[in-house]
């Protein structure tokens, strides 16, 4: 089974503009495809902006069918990739949630998952929180799972999707100043304490009250990180090495070594 090139879009787009940020999608998958990338990663809430207005998050809110679903198959059939991309979701009772799906390259949607762990004020003010902890797609012969920014920060998420055999997780971030050592420190440990690949793709620059710092990486299970953005707008590429990942597992033994038993108390 071959590596599968993955394309980390380190943007913010545009605040409150969800047609621009279609139009950078669009752009940035075609960058991705030429670049020889099998999947195209966002960053959390890149379709409408995260610093939003409470008041305007329920009117830019789409369903997971919505128009912006359309448009984004769209995409990704056209450039032959899979795109994950994070959005506001509106559900049919109206409750609002912090997304992310995941588009298969025939522009089929694979996965929805909705962010369980908000962050701050803004978050749980305007966003129900999902609740179902892992979700996951086939994609490339590899299990892909998804989280979101803050989700990634609770071991005993990351090892849910790790006892559910995801290889590698897809976490959208709005990662923001002064706590920049998750993409720097945590992400690559529990890349490794769960043997999985990690792909965290932030956002950058200023946005209303919060400093987003970058530093999206894709992170391998042996702990080394594979590409790393910088401070600014950039698209990113790395290998998800299947051989690597079969490798790393064989050699570090955590899983195998777990004792369940004696973790009761977590729970």
């Amino acid at each position: 089974m071959p590596p599968l090139r993955t394309a980390l879009l380190q943007s913010s787009g545009r605040l409150g503009d969800t047609a621009e940020n279609l139009k950078q999608l669009d752009e940035a998958a075609a960058r991705a495809a030429q670049g020889g990338a099998g999947l195209l990663v966002t960053s959390e809430m890149f379709l409408t902006g995260y610093a939003l207005d409470l008041q305007d998050v329920p009117g830019l809110a789409e369903p997971a069918d919505g128009p912006s679903a359309v448009a984004v198959g769209e995409i990704a059939r056209r450039h032959g990739l899979a795109v994950l991309y994070a959005y506001p979701e509106l559900a049919a009772d109206g409750a609002v949630f912090n997304a992310a799906q995941l588009i298969g390259p025939d522009g089929t949607a694979l996965a929805n998952y909705r962010k369980t762990h908000l962050f701050g004020g803004f978050e749980q003010d305007v966003f129900t929180p999902g609740d179902t902890p892992v979700v996951q797609a086939d994609l490339g012969g590899l299990r892909v799972g998804i989280m979101i920014c803050y989700d990634v920060e609770f071991p005993e998420n990351v090892r849910a999707h790790a006892l559910a055999g995801t290889d590698l997780l897809l976490v959208p971030t709005a990662q923001m100043h002064p706590f920049q050592f998750v993409a720097e420190q945590l992400v690559p440990v529990r890349a490794f304490e769960n043997q999985m690949y990690i792909a965290y793709v932030n956002r950058t620059g200023p946005e209303g009250e919060f400093e987003f710092v970058g530093l999206s990486c894709l992170a391998s299970p042996d702990g080394v990180t594979r590409t790393r953005a910088g401070r600014g707008e950039e698209l990113a590429f790395a290998e998800v090495d299947p051989e690597l990942l079969a490798a790393s597992r064989e050699t570090n033994p955590y899983l195998r070594d777990r004792r369940p038993g004696l973790y009761a108390s977590l729970a």
